[in-house]
């Protein structure tokens, strides 16, 4: 199923160019919360139970082109967002260019397995997600900004100290993301961590609908010229690693988001750039930048 966030939060099912508008069914089958909120997002907990009820609903339900509403991020209060740095191959090696590494963070990683076991993962500002229809808006506007597309995941089942083998089934499902960063010596985590760095979207795309996340192509052009072409067949610490080392260190709750790495061809956008972002099986996304 495709589950999307839009217009004033209302909550929809995506069907081919269509959005069936299931937001009150949804509503009479959550849980009332109270004080104190329980870690995690409400929606992502309890989506399985929600997913019948949407399915059911969607049947009757007021329909909108999908070119007619505004699309938010599907995950609307995410615990974390949480990056792999210099995760493909080729990327590790095109950041060996000074106007990308500015003398820190430098891609070597001698001694150690892989760049994520020398640097870590790295979080991101969970308040600055946005939706595809929402403008990515620069900031260190004398500096150089630039665009890095990958697959996003979304835990649905928290956990700490998930096994490789049970990594897949703690995930509610998949969207494009966009990991937004402005070139310079800062830590990795401030410079990525400005309002509206994080995109994701256009949807959320339950997990039973992609058996292997670690073959999706995937892409981004900008302005109509591409820019990043890969597959996640080329990460170097696949999905299911990711999520093994997250919940080493931090237990994983329902609706984090988990950037898994962007391929090369990270390249710059200024305002009044259009980003497309499209994965395989999952859609694409046009993302304004102002």
């Amino acid at each position: 199923m495709r589950i999307c966030r839009f217009n004033d939060d209302r909550v929809g099912v995506v069907e081919n160019d269509v959005v069936k508008d299931v937001t009150a069914a949804v509503l009479d089958k959550l849980p009332p919360l109270s004080w104190p909120v329980p870690p995690g997002d409400h929606f992502i907990a309890h989506l399985p139970d929600l997913l019948p009820v949407m399915k059911e609903a969607a049947r009757t339900a007021k329909a909108f082109a999908v070119k007619d509403v505004k699309l938010l991020s599907p995950v609307a209060n995410p615990p974390r967002v949480i990056a792999a740095p210099l995760n493909y191959k080729l990327h590790v090696e095109e950041s060996a260019n000074p106007a990308i590494n500015h003398g820190v963070h430098m891609p070597t990683h001698e001694g150690f397995a892989t760049p994520i076991d020398k640097y870590g993962l790295f979080l991101k500002s969970q308040t600055g997600l946005i939706g595809a229809s929402e403008d990515v808006v620069l900031q260190w506007r004398d500096r150089r900004n630039d665009h890095e597309v990958e697959l996003g995941i979304v835990i649905g089942k928290g956990g700490r100290n998930i096994s490789r083998e049970d990594a897949l089934q703690h995930v509610a499902g998949y969207a494009i993301a966009l990991d937004m960063v402005v070139r310079g010596p800062e830590d990795r985590s401030f410079r990525k961590s400005a309002d509206t760095y994080s995109v994701l979207g256009p949807w959320l795309v339950t997990a039973d609908e992609i058996a292997n996340p670690d073959a999706l192509e995937f892409g981004i052009e900008v302005d109509g010229e591409r820019r990043q072409h890969s597959n996640t067949a080329d990460l170097i610490c696949d999905c299911r690693d990711l999520i093994v080392r997250a919940s080493e260190i931090y237990a994983l709750y329902p609706g984090d988001v988990i950037m898994t790495g962007t391929p090369d061809g990270v390249s710059e956008v200024k305002a009044g750039n259009t980003m497309h972002a499209w994965i395989e099986k999952i859609g694409a996304m046009d993302v304004r930048v102002v």
